[in-house]
């Protein structure tokens, strides 16, 4: 692996322009796939710990051409190298928001508490293992799977008032709920919901409906995005998809690669007036 854009981890201001902080020269020899290079070159923004300052983060993987899927899947667009990030970005959140679609697509089980990160994750107060909160309105959760009925920590269902009754009497049996909305999960309630409980690092991974629905509430402060060496063509959904346009500047702040692979990491600045 190596770094085509150095930037200093330890910046309070992620939306100061690339190369403003360098810490090396581009390309330069250092080990950047051990598990902690990649949390420093990953860290959070210093001053990220309270309610009134969560910071939202996704960790998305597209083809060149803008797929988010090969053949229904993100994982057909994985790597090793993206897995490892993957593993990363998770020890170091509070909490992973993700869609009930996702959830059901792609398998998801509960987060593992790394051993490697454990010291870290406790001199910051958090958990064993990040918590995984599912976005469903409409609560069709398989709620014999492990991530409700193993999980290392306990699993937050993130819901709307109108949700079906019995289905909502259901999940709270094996999960926390946090109803976020009258009609429709309020995706900005849901996330100032989450801080309040603490949970100020957040990670999103999707997928591209609920991505949009963040981006739109204007709650993304960054993107991960691994780009994979592929063209993937056919129908699949890009990384993001809304009810409508938005134009939100992100800025570049840190670029890694390996067999082909980028890993691009993307901070909020300003958003263009429509």
């Amino acid at each position: 692996m190596r770094r085509l854009l150095p930037y200093a981890p330890d910046v309070t201001d992620l939306t100061s322009r690339p190369g403003q902080n360098e810490t090396a020269p581009a390309g330069a020899d250092e080990d950047l796939w051990s598990l902690e290079a990649l949390a420093d070159a990953y860290a959070y923004p210093a001053g990220v710990g309270d309610a009134d300052r969560p910071w939202l983060r996704a960790n998305m993987v597209a083809s060149v051409d803008g797929a988010a899927r090969l053949d229904g899947l993100s994982d057909g667009l994985s790597s090793p190298a993206d897995k490892r990030i993957f593993g990363v970005l998770r020890a170091l959140a509070d909490v992973v928001l993700v869609g009930a679609q996702t959830v059901r697509a792609e398998g998801y089980r509960p987060a593992m508490a790394r051993a490697e990160f454990a010291s870290e994750r406790a001199a910051r107060g958090q958990g064993p293992a990040p918590v995984i909160a599912v976005v469903s309105r409409s609560l069709d959760l398989d709620l014999t799977l492990p991530l409700f009925t193993s999980p290392k920590v306990p699993t937050v269902v993130v819901t709307a008032e109108a949700a079906p009754a019995d289905a909502l009497a259901a999940t709270r049996r094996v999960a926390d709920v946090v109803v976020a909305g009258e009609e429709q999960v309020d995706v900005g309630r849901a996330v100032a919901a989450l801080a309040e409980r603490g949970w100020t690092r957040q990670l999103t991974e999707g997928g591209p409906r609920l991505l949009g629905q963040l981006a739109e509430a204007d709650r993304l402060d960054e993107l991960c995005l691994t780009l994979a060496p592929l063209l993937a063509a056919g129908d699949a959904p890009r990384i993001a998809h809304g009810s409508k346009s938005i134009a939100q500047r992100m800025e570049l702040v840190g670029l890694l690669e390996e067999k082909g692979f980028l890993f691009a990491r993307y901070a909020r600045s300003v958003k263009i007036a429509q």
